[in-house]
């Protein structure tokens, strides 16, 4: 049996989420270098890739400023010139971007979903994906997100990350490490 055609969805990789950043995420170099081994085996495999860029509208933006450095993709996971780079305003990756299309003109029955943050942009694109129809796995150590706070009360980053793919995996989609889906898709090649 063929496997159906897949693509790797890399979002918000960008520089403000790094210690530099005006964001800076917990775990967002290893996240973002479990990221990289995914993109080359996807590569590797002549799969799609396919890059989330955020930018905020407004110059007064906390972060992912229209033009700045921080709005750019890392280094660690920068696309190929033939990779599409998908601009978006929203947390939804699919909403009023041209993702679907992308996915839809590929073919893509199956999408792979790595990035930041946990609890936000990887969330959305993760349910979105799936009520469209997706078969969607997430790969929660290409992932990372920060410390939040609630009505006086202080959430460390590996909860909320703990939460968020556990609420996933509930309903939604597999969640794996990189691991498993690197010693997946080994079997599945043999």
């Amino acid at each position: 049996m063929t496997p159906s055609p897949i693509a790797l969805i890399v979002v918000d990789i960008q520089n403000d989420y790094f210690p530099d950043g005006r964001w800076s995420l917990n775990g967002v170099e290893a996240a973002a270098d479990k990221a990289a081994q995914l993109i080359a085996t996807f590569r590797e495999r002549g799969d799609l890739v396919v890059h989330i860029r955020h930018e905020f509208t407004t110059p007064d933006a906390p972060f992912f400023v229209a033009g700045s450095v921080g709005a750019q993709l890392h280094p660690s996971v920068i696309n190929l010139e033939d990779e599409h780079v998908v601009l978006k305003h929203y947390i939804n990756s699919f909403r009023e971007t041209d993702l679907q299309n992308v996915l839809n003109r590929h073919g893509i029955e199956e999408i792979v979903v790595v990035g930041n943050m946990s609890h936000m942009c990887v969330d959305g694109i993760t349910r979105a994906a799936v009520d469209f129809g997706y078969k969607t796995t997430v790969i929660h150590d290409a992932c990372a997100t920060l410390d939040l706070e609630f009505d006086g009360v202080k959430v460390p980053a590996k909860h909320v990350h703990a939460a968020f793919m556990a609420a996933l995996s509930f309903g939604y989609a597999p969640v794996i490490s990189t691991a498993e889906y690197l010693n997946q898709s080994a079997r599945s090649a043999a």
